[in-house]
């Protein structure tokens, strides 16, 4: 029986238990008491605004439940863009073509600029405030579809991981750090403001437009700076470099504020990138200011740029001509009518709206005057006054930059919902083609029309701006260049002078207004580490120092750099070579021994006066052949010899003028030749000489073994071996004209290569034994019994012929250029000049001077004997024919 009772019991207790677990399936654990304005609708949206900006933190005893956070110092910007998302949402509920039939509702809360407040009021709209719901398995509308907010970047980072778990949109209109693009970490994220990708994008070309490259950076110790600040290293390294980072503490820590101040002082840097929110960048202008840092170009984030508590009056001497990228400014007609239409109610559920009523009028409702500790200095607040009398932030509709961004928003929303409401069955985004359920719509099918490519281009507001998501749901992106200048009144007015436009077809992004911009200097600054080195010149980086700080180097010779900044110098071609300022190559120099120069002129003139020299000479033989002295030097080789000397004069021409194929040829066949008939006909002349003393031997009669044929034919004989080795050299390896740049690059010089160095060789080296042996014989015989011996002049002239081309030898391979060709000149004429000095000139002498030493006797006396009575006797020139 016991047992039988104690299990009805149990059966019992089990029952009761489910059925109060069926009851109270979905039950609110604690709700928070938190600032907003509600509205019931069919469909509610979220909204969390900067309203107030002080906090009281409760004392965490951990001993009783907290008390609530006390958010304290109203702002009217955070007000006006909460009462945008209110007049949006009651325009769309007018509006019959967008969502009809639906109503929207609200549920908006402050978020008082504190993470763990923002946390509190985003756990609140996704659970709701109704304490419990008896639906079984907690089915229908969520509290909230989406979420507009929050503002500020870190708090949409941890929101977006809360409200992610639901997948709820949370679409925010001021957070900007580019972390929130990744769609891997942040599903749910959305927002109508650009990322601040692009914001450093629109910087960077600031920066870009005025050629600044040496620049410093400032960021705020959070998301949202540091971000920003990774972000732009990465954009200016493209064409700048940092002069110094530093961060801006969350803590007014003065010590680091005067740090960087110092580093302000000491960097080279004169302009300033800020990524900050104004909050956090006032300590740092206020300690500017009050160090009189001037003479900076500072860059303003969208987060302070258009603060117009930072851009004062007193402000103005150091940051004045501040340029900042704002967001883009929209209009919203309507507006500024509904917004002086507020008015408080206390059954309203908008505890915000009795706030603000309070900061404007500065008084106080009955039922909060119990909880103000200096009711004495209050009034009590009626509800009866005309705010149409005020002039504050929150009616000021002529700059409307977040809450234009809180319009789109509300707006995005509901056109999501009216795709969902519009769609046709079969055609719709979700599986198997299905469409959602308006009266069942859930969070993640809202944000599923976010996402879905080809609804990505939402809608266009009144004003016409199309308002679009990209697969990172970031808006595109527009922005506002503004400038910190003085009205006429003397105060700051933030005037816009440009747009950064990243959707622009143009191909251009930036468009600004020069002429409108106004600058803390007499012109616009200049921030570089280095000037830019102008053409002709190369960057050689300072060890240690980033790449923007460079010395300039000039070019080396035959290298050029056409451009301002080049990293390398260009060679030239290897006809070309670089002007005198490096900046561009031009056609080498050609240079060779012509008739035009100086050189050439008095080499051609000696060449041409030694042959006239050598033609009057054989003119004076010729007439004078008869005679003793012509016919005693063998006159048959003696005109030949003449005649070789007329050509060894005349081939130095072709050494002379641009070289040419038949040119090269002719200079060192007509040389070699010319001068083997010179030496071959000396020879003989030698050999001749000694035959005849011989001869006059007893028992000696070798002369007739070396008559005039024998002489002519071993002149030939000779002379033919020279023009084989000719013959030879041509055929396998003639000379040939070249280009010659080893000796001076910024020249080319036209030479003869020689082709064969044997063949050249054999050609001097057949000369010089020939030589050789004319100068042994003659040297041999100088000594002769004669009153004329023409070996001692040959003697004398060999001397002249080899010291002149053994010298010949280190001056032709020291001697660079064109001067290389009238060393070999010098050396022919010199050798030529000689040979005609030392043999032809006695001759000429006693034939034109000394007639009367033109006899046979004079010629076959000998001694001092002889010489005396010649001296006193003159003998008529007798005639013979002698040999």
């Amino acid at each position: 029986m016991n047992c039988i009772l104690f299990t009805s019991a149990f059966f019992l207790c089990l029952i009761i238990l489910i059925m109060a677990n069926l009851e109270h399936k979905c039950k609110l654990q604690d709700n928070f008491n938190l600032n907003g304005m509600y509205k019931k609708g069919q469909i509610i949206l979220g909204g969390l605004f900067e309203i107030n900006y002080k906090t009281i933190i409760p004392e965490l005893s951990f001993k009783s439940k907290p008390e609530p956070w006390k958010c304290e110092s109203l702002d009217f910007i955070g007000v006006q863009s909460a009462q945008t998302m209110v007049f949006a949402i009651e325009q769309i509920n007018k509006d019959e073509t967008l969502l009809p039939n639906v109503t929207l509702g609200y549920r908006i809360f402050d978020n008082c600029l504190r993470l763990p407040v923002a946390l509190r009021a985003a756990v609140t709209l996704v659970g709701g405030l109704d304490e419990v719901s008896t639906e079984y398995n907690c089915s229908g509308i969520p509290p909230v579809l989406a979420i507009v907010g929050d503002p500020g970047s870190t708090h949409s980072i941890a929101l977006s991981r809360i409200v992610g778990l639901f997948h709820m949109p949370l679409v925010s209109y001021y957070a900007t750090c580019a972390c929130l693009s990744n769609k891997q970490e942040y599903p749910s994220f959305f927002r109508t403001i650009p990322s601040d990708t692009f914001q450093v994008k629109a910087m960077a070309q600031i920066i870009k437009y005025f050629k600044w490259s040496w620049v410093g950076i400032i960021g705020s110790d959070d998301d949202y700076g540091q971000y920003a600040v990774r972000t732009f290293y990465e954009e200016i390294a493209k064409f700048g470099c940092i002069s110094f980072s530093e961060t801006i503490p969350k803590v007014n820590e003065i010590s680091k504020v005067q740090h960087i101040i110092n580093t302000i002082k000491q960097s080279t840097a004169k302009v300033i990138i800020i990524f900050s929110p104004g909050v956090d960048v006032n300590v740092l202008i206020r300690e500017a200011v009050r160090q009189n840092i001037t003479g900076r170009q500072w860059i303003a984030s969208e987060g302070w740029s258009t603060s117009t508590v930072l851009a004062s009056k007193e402000n103005f001497r150091s940051f004045g001509g501040t340029i900042g990228i704002a967001i883009h400014r929209g209009n919203i007609p309507g507006l500024k009518e509904f917004l002086l239409q507020v008015h408080p109610d206390i059954n309203s559920g908008k505890n915000l709206i009795h706030q603000f009523w309070e900061k404007i009028f500065e008084c106080r409702f009955s039922e909060n005057v119990m909880y103000s500790s200096t009711v004495l200095s209050w009034k009590e607040c009626t509800g009866e006054e005309n705010i149409n009398n005020t002039q504050t932030a929150y009616s000021d509709v002529s700059d409307l930059r977040a809450s234009y961004n809180v319009y789109k928003a509300v707006y995005a929303i509901a056109h999501a919902l009216d795709n969902l409401n519009s769609c046709e069955k079969g055609n719709g985004p979700f599986e198997n083609n299905s469409c959602a359920n308006i009266a069942n719509v859930q969070p993640w099918q809202v944000k599923l029309t976010f996402t879905f490519p080809q609804l990505l281009d939402i809608f266009s507001t009144h004003s016409g701006e199309r308002v679009a998501f990209d697969e990172n749901g970031d808006a595109l992106a527009v922005y506002d260049i503004v400038n910190w200048q003085l009205n006429s009144d003397g105060n700051t007015e933030i005037k816009t002078i440009g747009v950064f436009d990243k959707a622009s077809g143009s191909g251009q992004e930036l468009f600004l207004k020069e002429d409108e911009m106004f600058w803390n200097f007499a012109t616009p600054p200049e921030s570089i580490c280095s000037k830019s080195c102008q053409p002709g010149t190369r960057k050689a980086t300072r060890k240690g120092e980033p790449v923007c700080c460079f010395d300039c180097i000039p070019c080396a010779e035959g290298e050029i750099s056409g451009q301002i900044d080049a990293d390398e110098c260009e060679k030239c071609q290897p006809d070309f070579w670089s002007d005198f300022g490096r900046t561009q190559c031009v056609p080498k120099e050609l240079e060779f021994l012509s008739y035009e120069d100086a050189m050439g002129i008095a080499l051609t003139a000696v060449s041409l006066s030694g042959a006239a020299m050598s033609l009057a000479v054989l003119a004076v033989f010729i007439y004078y052949r008869e005679t003793p002295v012509v016919k005693a030097n063998n006159s048959e080789l003696s005109f030949l010899l003449l005649i070789s000397l007329i050509l060894c004069f005349l081939c130095s021409l072709c050494f002379i003028g641009k070289p040419t194929y038949l040119t090269c040829i002719l200079r060192h066949v007509v040389f070699g030749i010319s001068f083997v008939l010179c030496i071959s006909c000396i020879l003989v002349k030698t050999i001749v000489v000694i035959m005849a003393f011989k001869a006059t031997l007893p028992g000696k009669n070798i002369m007739k073994w070396f008559r005039s044929i024998q002489q002519r034919g071993t002149v030939f004989l000779l002379t033919l071996i020279q023009a084989l080795i000719c013959i030879v050299w041509l055929v396998i390896a003639p000379p040939t004209p070249s280009r010659n740049t080893k000796y001076q690059n910024a020249k080319i010089i036209l030479e003869c290569d020689i082709g064969s160095i044997t063949g050249f060789s054999c050609l001097m080296g057949y000369i010089g034994f020939l030589a050789s042996i004319c100068f042994v014989l003659a040297f041999l015989a100088r000594k002769l019994p004669d009153n004329f011996n023409e070996a001692k002049f040959i003697t004398f002239s060999m001397i002249i012929f080899c010291a002149v081309w053994l010298t010949f030898i280190p001056a032709y391979i020291s001697t660079p250029g064109k001067y290389t060709v009238a060393v070999e000149i010098f050396t022919i004429l010199a050798s030529s000049f000689g040979i005609i000095a030392m043999i032809f000139f006695p001759k000429c002498y006693i034939i034109l001077i000394r007639p009367e030493r033109n006899t046979k006797k004079f010629l076959m006396c000998f001694g001092a004997k002889c010489t005396y009575e010649h001296s006193y006797h003159k003998s008529p020139i007798t005639k013979h024919n002698s040999g």
